[in-house]
């Protein structure tokens, strides 16, 4: 059958809701400070999470959540993408929840949906389901060790930590986020910040073990890398809409720049590039929700499309908006830097071009 990639009713509803909330909670400013100061965006989460039920977006209705699919979490992601929101639902209400779920640990999912937890997945940021492993060792329930470029773990009250024991195999334990040390890094992208965490005799309940924490993790950086796509279609169709309305006001020489037969084509191969990340990023998340035996490879697909087109999109919008876009009053460089730690996140373009080249069968 053919994936229906365009937007439901209910879709579209839940976009707008997202996109009334960010506009009056966040602003370009807001998140532009955050690079020189701390700001408290809990408000924001705490609007979006519990008042907009996203946190539980993901959790089936018996848990307390929404029992929606990855289709409406894609949607959400699109809207958080287009404001750059410095918020953990990406981290916590998807891959974590996934994690969770796939590890049957409802009470915590539970605590999540009602938006009184924020739980994430002790990795380092670029691990993707075919190459992560765990430098955390665990005995007798305590584990030492350490991860490093842990997105949003400042927003942790819980981390899921997967660790080897002794006997070589790997389980995954809940860990309190105040039993361990979390050492923020000064990162490209401060509006997901990563930190790096060391664990020295901290205390952890284990969920899940073997080959079933593994398929877990492996279940969550999948759900993430997937619709990871759809906060870079986000960041992307922002950056060709504010430039083409720039063009279209801006005037140099007596003539609208936009006028100017060079910007048109670079402008047309842009509009393309986007119209392209929308189909690949709603296919990958059709393909998330209906659990497609299609899905590895959606998902190659997208992220090593996405990632880079992402990038040369904010990279047009700096360029195109002339002198005005390379200041720092003006927001493009935002989603620049979004755009360019992303295409790190949940692994980079190379390996999942690699990855998508074993799929398909071609040769190295």
């Amino acid at each position: 059958m053919t994936a229906d990639l365009l937007y439901s009713d209910v879709e579209e509803s839940l976009r707008s809701s997202v996109r009334d909330l960010l506009a009056a909670r966040l602003s370009s400013h807001d998140v532009a400070r955050s690079y020189d100061e701390a700001v408290d965006f809990r408000p924001l989460w705490r609007s979006l999470s519990s008042g907009l039920g996203l946190s539980g977006l993901l959790v089936p209705e018996v848990l307390g959540g929404a029992g929606a699919t990855a289709r409406e979490a894609a949607v959400v992601l699109e809207e958080l993408g287009r404001s750059v929101a410095p918020v953990p639902f990406l981290t916590s209400s998807v891959v974590a929840t996934t994690c969770l779920l796939a590890a049957g640990e409802e009470a915590t999912v539970s605590r999540m949906a009602a938006g009184e937890v924020v739980t994430v997945l002790a990795l380092p940021l670029d691990s993707d389901s075919s190459s992560w492993s765990s430098e955390v060792v665990a005995r007798d329930g305590v584990l030492r060790g350490s991860v490093r470029n842990v997105a949003d773990a400042g927003w942790a009250d819980h981390l899921l930590l997967p660790a080897v024991g002794p006997d070589g195999e790997l389980s995954l334990f809940l860990v309190e986020a105040r039993d361990v040390r979390v050492d923020s890094v000064v990162s490209l992208d401060m509006s997901r910040a990563v930190a790096d965490i060391a664990i020295d005799g901290a205390p952890g309940r284990p969920i899940v073990s073997g080959r079933d924490a593994i398929a877990a993790v492996d279940r969550a950086l999948d759900a993430g890398a997937a619709l990871l796509a759809s906060e870079q279609l986000g960041v992307a169709r922002w950056c060709f809409e504010t430039t083409t309305a720039y063009l279209k006001e801006r005037r140099q020489f007596g003539r609208l720049i936009g006028s100017y037969q060079a910007v048109k084509h670079r402008m047309a191969d842009v509009f393309l590039e986007v119209g392209h990340m929308a189909a690949v990023a709603r296919y990958a998340a059709d393909c998330l929700a209906t659990s497609s035996d299609d899905l590895p490879v959606a998902i190659a697909v997208a992220e090593a499309y996405c990632s880079d087109v992402a990038v040369h999109v904010a990279e047009e919008a700096v360029q195109l908006h002339g002198g005005l876009g390379m200041t720092w009053e003006h927001p493009a460089h935002l989603y620049l830097k979004r755009a360019k730690a992303d295409q790190i996140a949940f692994g980079v373009p190379g390996r999942h071009r690699a990855r998508l080249a074993e799929l398909v069968d071609l040769p190295a």
